[in-house]
């Protein structure tokens, strides 16, 4: 996240906090949409596979977005993910697809401030191959997920969130051993969320 996102979350935070009625609770029921910028870092370690030279998983700086439903007004289910904006030469695309379950500490508060934590499982959608012959089979993994959430009005918030996964893709090229490429994404993002 650069300073100019930073900047932008301090500026909005202090507008909330100035102007923000009490918070509702999370209720049974709730829905929670989210949507923002992120930005991935991966470690694109293609192993054993020296023959390919450096397989590179594209990482740009993507558009995410997520939706939850809330069991009550403190664990919910997410389904999450984020999509690629570009693509550089020699780079496989990525669209990672997460489903979690959140719990939100200070659900029940009414606080302007919600704290989130999350788990499970994150898969991987492979494309756009470049090399010839090359063949990379669609990962799943374990994920987790933190971030936070600040309320701007009862029903819109703004927050940022830090994600990661353990995804280790197999890799196969023509004249090459099978091997895997450890993906490992770090996903960084910001934006806004509503809740209905």
């Amino acid at each position: 996240m650069n300073s100019r996102h930073l900047i932008a979350m301090a500026s909005l935070a202090t507008t909330a906090l100035a102007t923000a009625p009490i918070a509702e609770a999370y209720q049974v029921d709730d829905t929670v949409m989210r949507g923002g910028i992120a930005k991935a870092e991966v470690t694109d370690d293609s192993g054993s596979l020296d023959i390919l030279g450096e397989l590179k998983a594209f990482d740009p700086r993507s558009m995410s977005s997520g939706a939850s439903y809330l069991f009550s007004n403190r664990p919910g289910i997410e389904l999450n993910g984020i999509a690629a904006f570009g693509k550089a030469a020699g780079s496989v695309d990525r669209l990672p697809l997460n489903l979690m379950i959140h719990v939100y500490p200070m659900g029940d508060s009414g606080s302007l401030i919600q704290p989130y934590v999350g788990s499970g499982l994150d898969y991987t959608h492979i494309s756009e191959e470049e090399l010839e012959g090359l063949d990379v089979d669609e990962p799943y993994g374990p994920a987790g997920q933190d971030g936070l959430d600040m309320a701007v009005t009862s029903y819109l918030l703004i927050g940022a969130f830090a994600r990661y996964a353990i995804t280790d893709a197999e890799v196969g090229a023509s004249g090459a051993a099978p091997g895997e490429a450890d993906i490992d994404p770090m996903i960084l993002g910001d934006g806004a969320t509503f809740r209905f």
